[in-house]
C-alpha cells in the first residue's frame, strides 16, 4: 500500500469555473480517509485528479513519493471503485474480477488463485458463474470490490459505492467495508455526501464545500470539535440547532439572552467571550439534540420553555422539534417522556456543551 499527498492541488474547467481550490492533503499510508460535503462541493472532481480521469490544472499529486500529474490512470497501481459498479453484462463475475489481470498478462494459475481467494474474502464463491443481471445490487457492488481488491493496487479509490442501495443494505455493506480495510490494510480514499458513512467508516473525514477545505480531522473530534458554523451543521443527525442570542457579560460571567432567557455560561466560555470583545454583540450558539432535555430531570438555571410543533418516536428515543424564537429546535430525549405535539415544555440546556460562534466570520469562538 502507500501513501497519497495533494500539495496545493487545483482543478479549474475551461469555462473558468475553479471546482477545486489549494487543496492540500497529506494521506498516510493504511489510512481510510473519506471527503464529505454537499453536492458540487469537489468532492468527486478530487478523487478524479487522483484517479487520472481530471487533469490538474495546478498542483502535484505525489502517491508513494512520486509524482504523478502526468502519469496514465493505468500506471498510477491505484482501483477505483463507482457507484454504478460498471460490471461488463457480457462477462461472468469471474471474468469480470480476471479481467484486469488479464491484461496484464498475469499467468492463469495466479489469475486463478488471486480471483478464488478474494471470492472468499466477499463471499463471492457461489455466484463466480453468474453474469451481472443475475446478481442482487448489494452483490454487484461486491463484485466490484473484488474486480478492485484482486489488482492488490496501492491505493482504492471508492465514489460514492454504496449510493445506490436501499437504506438496510447500505449497513451492511459499510460493516463488509470496514472489515476489509481491517483485513487488507488498504489505503483507501471514499467519497460521499453521507455524514453517516463518513463517522462510521473514516480513520479521519475531510469535510469540503464550494471546492475548499473546511476542516480535516477524526469523526469525534469533527463532532465535538467543529472548526466553523458549516462543519458543525453538516457532522451529525439531526443536526445541530442554532440560535442568534446577545453576549451579556458582567465580570468574568458571561450570559447567552435567548427568547427572553438568561444561559448562564460555564466559565471557560465566559471568558473565551469577554476577551473576545463579544460584550453586546450577536453570536450564534450552537448545541446538539442530545444536549437539550426534559428540564423537569434536572435542577438547573439553565431553562427555557418552548411550544413543541411536531413528536417523533423512534424507538428508544424521541425527537421533539420545537420553536424558539422563530428557529425550529429540535430535541433528542428518552422514550419516557410525557411531552407531546401541542405542549410547552421546559426545556434544559447542557451549558457545557453548548458551541459558540462569530456570526460574521461563521469561524468557531469556543466548543
Amino acid at each position: 500500500m502507500a501513501s497519497v499527498s495533494l500539495q496545493n492541488v487545483k482543478k479549474v474547467y475551461p469555462n473558468g469555473f475553479e471546482a477545486v481550490k489549494n487543496f492540500s492533503l497529506d494521506v498516510e499510508d493504511k489510512e481510510f480517509v473519506i471527503f464529505v460535503g454537499p453536492s458540487g462541493c469537489g468532492k468527486s472532481t478530487t478523487l478524479r485528479m487522483i484517479a487520472g480521469l481530471e487533469e490538474i490544472t495546478e498542483g502535484d499529486l505525489i502517491i508513494d513519493g512520486k509524482r504523478m500529474n502526468d502519469m496514465a490512470p493505468k500506471d498510477r497501481d491505484i482501483a477505483m471503485v463507482f457507484q454504478n459498479y460498471a460490471l461488463y453484462p457480457h462477462m461472468t463475475v469471474r471474468e469480470n474480477m480476471a479481467f484486469a489481470l488479464k491484461l496484464r498478462k498475469t499467468p492463469k494459475d495466479e489469475i486463478e488463485r488471486l480471483v478464488n481467494e478474494t471470492a472468499k474474502i466477499l463471499d463471492l464463491e457461489s455466484l463466480l458463474d453468474r453474469k451481472p443481471k443475475q446478481l442482487s445490487g448489494g452483490q454487484r457492488q461486491r463484485v466490484a470490490m473484488g474486480r478492485a481488491i484482486v489488482r492488490n493496487p496501492k491505493v482504492f479509490l471508492m465514489d460514492e459505492p454504496l449510493s445506490n442501495l436501499d437504506a438496510k443494505l447500505r449497513v451492511q455493506m459499510r460493516i463488509e467495508i470496514a472489515k476489509l480495510h481491517e483485513r487488507l490494510g488498504a489505503t483507501i480514499i471514499y467519497v460521499t455526501h453521507d455524514q453517516t458513512e463518513a463517522m462510521t467508516l473514516g480513520t479521519r473525514i475531510v469535510v469540503m464545500k464550494d471546492g475548499i477545505i473546511q476542516q480535516v480531522d477524526t469523526p469525534q473530534n469533527l463532532y465535538n470539535n467543529p472548526a466553523n458554523l458549516f462543519v458543525a451543521g453538516f457532522i451529525g443527525s439531526p443536526q445541530m440547532n442554532f440560535f442568534d442570542a446577545e453576549c451579556k457579560i458582567s465580570g468574568d460571567d458571561a450570559f447567552l439572552m435567548l427568547a427572553g432567557y438568561a444561559l448562564p455560561l460555564p466559565h471557560d466560555k465566559s471568558i473565551a467571550l469577554k476577551n473576545g470583545g463579544y460584550d453586546g454583540k450577536t453570536i450564534v450558539m450552537g448545541i446538539r439534540p442530545e444536549n437539550i432535555s426534559d428540564a423537569r430531570q434536572h435542577d438547573t438555571d439553565s431553562v427555557i420553555a418552548a411550544p413543541v410543533k411536531v413528536y417523533e418516536l423512534l424507538g428508544a428515543e424521541v425527537y421533539l422539534y420545537a420553536e424558539l424564537e422563530g428557529a425550529n429546535m429540535t430535541s433528542r430525549v428518552k422514550s419516557e417522556t410525557t411531552a407531546k405535539t401541542g405542549d410547552t415544555v421546559d426545556f434544559y440546556f447542557d451549558v457545557n456543551k453548548i458551541h459558540l460562534f462569530d456570526k460574521d466570520t461563521e469561524r468557531v469562538i469556543m466548543n
